[in-house]
């Protein structure tokens, strides 16, 4: 049959065992310390040949065809014509600061920012469209024939527009850049689709957004009705000293615990409606994980690594992808005589400036 329906089960699988990935993952660390970071270059060609060789799409499995040289080479070509020159205007930036010309300094250190700013975003944009290159599924491939040198300038655009009104439109420019990134990316022969809406977020970031003010006002509300109450100690006397010193402790506690918490809470709707608005020809996708989800999520990995003395870090690209695929599901039907290779440009190299600027994820 030319048409394929999607399974009643998961379209998504994942076969991939710890036990496994810690042989790759400890291996690829000592590697990387003996030779001084270089290797980290193949041991994440490594681990993604592993976790892509692991996962089915419709009893068929993913194929990573990246290699660890094409990251090196994208790394030193970032800082061949990225690294050296910001460097140099740093250095030129410091001598003008030294030579009484401060304004000049200055306007060199603005353009620096725009420069990075700029590059943050077309970092963004092709380490997916290499992602989806290197990426196989029945000798088929993804990518994209656009650059991304036009996303770098809506990436700077749409950020700064989410900043101006006070921060407030922020998830419009996260869904407003994804569904423009996805728009340019492909699969064998058809595009890729996404049309996610932002206005459902909003409820979520409101509430994110006021989390300052609710913990910071609240224990601002405690100091005040102390004295009204007439239980309070003295202010400038030892227990009163130590009372509110204890206050400022807790209320940085309580920011520092509660915030997270509250920002996975409206990531996890953001992710979910993104997905939600991908489609790919006549297939849709759905990422299931709740808020819950992503909350056990995220402290299950604190507790791993804190007890692991941060060891436990390197069993994150497991985790994460395993936490990925397990959510993530797809529906509709497949052609499969439709099915032909992908005809967009192939990377000669990989993921430099994203890998320079410690940005995305595997």
């Amino acid at each position: 049959m030319s048409d394929e329906h999607l399974p009643h089960h998961s379209a998504f699988r994942f076969h991939g065992r710890w036990q496994e990935f810690a042989r790759i993952a400890i291996s690829n660390l000592l590697l990387t310390i003996v030779t001084l970071g270089i290797y980290r270059f193949w041991a994440t060609t490594r681990e993604r040949e592993y976790l892509w060789g692991k996962t089915d799409f419709i009893d068929e499995r993913l194929e990573w065809t990246g290699r660890g040289m094409e990251l090196f080479i994208g790394f030193i070509m970032v800082f061949l014509f990225v690294g050296l020159p910001l460097i140099v205007i740093q250095l030129v930036t410091q001598g003008l600061i030294f030579q009484g010309a401060p304004v000049l300094a200055g306007l060199l250190m603005f353009s620096m920012f725009l420069l990075l700013f700029y590059l943050t975003g077309v970092a963004y944009f092709r380490a997916l469209r290499y992602r989806l290159s290197r990426t196989y599924w029945r000798g088929i491939r993804g990518g994209s024939d656009n650059p991304g040198f036009q996303y770098g300038l809506s990436y700077m655009g749409k950020t700064v527009l989410g900043w101006l009104p006070i921060f407030l439109m922020v998830p419009w420019t996260m869904i407003s850049l994804w569904n423009q990134r996805w728009n340019a990316m492909s699969f064998g022969p058809h595009r890729f689709s996404a049309n996610a809406q932002w206005t459902p977020l909003m409820k979520r970031y409101l509430l994110f957004y006021l989390v300052p003010f609710i913990v910071f006002v609240g224990a601002g509300t405690i100091v005040v009705s102390m004295p009204l109450s007439g239980d309070a100690p003295e202010p400038f006397g030892g227990t009163g000293a130590l009372y509110f010193g204890g206050l400022v402790i807790v209320t940085v506690v309580a920011f520092y615990i509660i915030a997270p918490l509250i920002a996975l809470i409206f990531y996890s709707k953001y992710f979910r409606l993104a997905v939600g608005g991908l489609r790919l020809h006549t297939l849709e996708f759905e990422f299931r994980a709740r808020a819950v989800d992503w909350i056990l999520f995220f402290l299950a990995n604190m507790v791993i690594i804190i007890c692991t003395f941060g060891i436990g870090y390197i069993f994150m690209p497991y985790r994460n992808w395993k936490f990925f695929i397990d959510h993530m599901e797809a529906y509709g039907e497949i052609n499969i005589d439709e099915l032909t290779q992908s005809q967009t440009v192939v990377e000669k190299h990989g993921e430099g400036l994203l890998d320079a600027f410690d940005v995305g994820a595997i």
